[in-house]
């Protein structure tokens, strides 16, 4: 396990619906390895967002072990989760799920304020990130005055601001037109090159052939676990030059 940033030893879980035993995952056993780029793929049902949200912290399995980071968050309480989550994983979602009322640098700075650091410090790395993910000449706009592209880059900034051991993409370019899509996965490559780990949870296989491993679920199992041989890199110039009028 000394490459593994996570390894899920015989991952289950049940859920109680009335007087139905549901078992959205039974006896998952993977590893994940840092810097690797993994693609989570698997139809409606098959365990795909249960085992999501386990990998993030945000629920605990009913059987079988997690190890993040070589820490075993199996049986963490909720604030313990809550730390280690906040320490560990960086969180982008479909939605972009930003503060209407903040600006792309409060938004991106968000994150620093549970983890304590000043006002001075928090705007610093914020605009450290901003201008990672080409968008040092939008730091105060806010949401609404941004293109779906330009908000999806603030959440990936906000998920990058805490150093984080890995980044976690629900279906990133869900809500984002396929030149946009295109221009966010560029934006992943580039954060993977400079040493993430990124777990992408995606439906679409053309998404999830910019990761070099595909794992696929069905029924609460992995079906398929393998390295993806025909791995898309967009090739497209600097981020900076395709952010500005993105729908």
């Amino acid at each position: 396990m000394s490459e593994e940033i996570i390894h899920v030893k015989s991952l289950a879980r049940e859920y109680q619906v009335g007087t139905q035993l549901v078992r959205a995952l039974r006896t998952v056993t993977l590893g994940i390895n840092r810097n690797e780029y993994v693609a989570l793929m698997g139809p409606s049902g098959s365990g795909k967002s249960t085992l999501m949200n386990i990998l993030g912290c945000l629920d605990t399995p009913t059987k079988g072990e997690y190890w993040l980071n070589g820490t075993d968050v199996s049986r963490l309480s909720d604030d313990d989760l809550a730390n280690i989550r906040n320490r560990e994983i960086g969180f982008v979602f479909q939605t972009f799920n930003l503060l209407p009322r903040y600006s792309a640098l409060d938004n991106v700075a968000l994150p620093l304020v549970y983890a304590g650091m000043s006002k001075d410090d928090r705007h610093r790395r914020a605009l450290e990130v901003l201008d990672q993910v080409g968008l040092s000449d939008r730091v105060d706009h806010k949401p609404n005055e941004l293109s779906g592209g330009q908000r999806q880059r603030v959440a990936v900034a906000r998920a990058l601001v805490n150093n984080p051991s890995i980044i976690l993409a629900d279906e990133p370019t869900g809500n984002l037109d396929t030149k946009t899509s295109y221009e966010i996965m560029r934006l992943f490559s580039d954060i993977h090159t400079n040493g993430n780990t990124i777990i992408l949870v995606t439906h679409e296989e053309d998404i999830a052939r910019h990761a070099h491993r595909i794992i696929r679920l069905r029924d609460g199992e992995v079906e398929t676990d393998e390295q993806n041989e025909e791995i898309v890199v967009p090739q497209l110039d600097l981020i900076q030059d395709h952010t500005k009028g993105n729908e």
